[in-house]
């Protein structure tokens, strides 16, 4: 099982979608923007492109590793060596292959991965930066929230992906 290299280029898109709902005036923008101190004059002073483009490219970076945590498959390819090596696998491994190479590859089951790693993963780094930053729960909160819905969204894309 080779990377898919398309699927997480897609489900990085899911970020740059979420946050313009999640942070819209409308939702959560206006608290996250009390939370944070800055206006909405000192927003629109930013350099859009830098900030959405690495924003891509990094989430880019998320749905790969979000295939590895939800495919269970890549970690049985892992174990022979990679895609290169399936050829000097023993037939034990073309055997697990045959049965259970599509186990569990669908958008639901990477859904729960996604959504697992926003609150076992995405939450606490982001609950501890903001302890740190004397920040308020609400922007802990807020900054999670966005973050399990991506990466619910992100998941379903990668591993239901076939």
């Amino acid at each position: 099982m080779e990377m898919n290299f398309i699927s997480p280029v897609v489900a990085a898109l899911t970020t740059l979608l979420v946050g313009f709902v999640w942070y819209h005036p409308k939702v959560f923008g206006t608290v996250w923007m009390k939370e944070t101190g800055l206006t909405q004059e000192e927003l629109e002073k930013g350099n859009m492109l830098k900030i959405f483009g690495l924003t891509f490219i990094f989430s880019i970076f998320i749905g790969m590793v979000m295939q590895m945590l939800s495919i269970h498959q890549m970690g049985a390819m892992s174990m022979v060596g990679g895609f290169n090596k399936v050829a000097e696998a023993k037939p034990s491994f073309a055997a697990f292959m045959a049965d259970y190479g599509t186990v569990f590859r669908t958008a639901k089951h990477g859904a729960f991965h996604g959504l697992f790693t926003g609150i076992w993963f995405a939450f606490p780094m982001i609950a501890i930066n903001g302890l740190f930053e004397r920040r308020s729960w609400k922007y802990i909160f807020i900054h999670s929230g966005y973050w399990m819905v991506s990466l619910t969204i992100i998941g379903a894309i990668v591993c239901g992906w076939m």
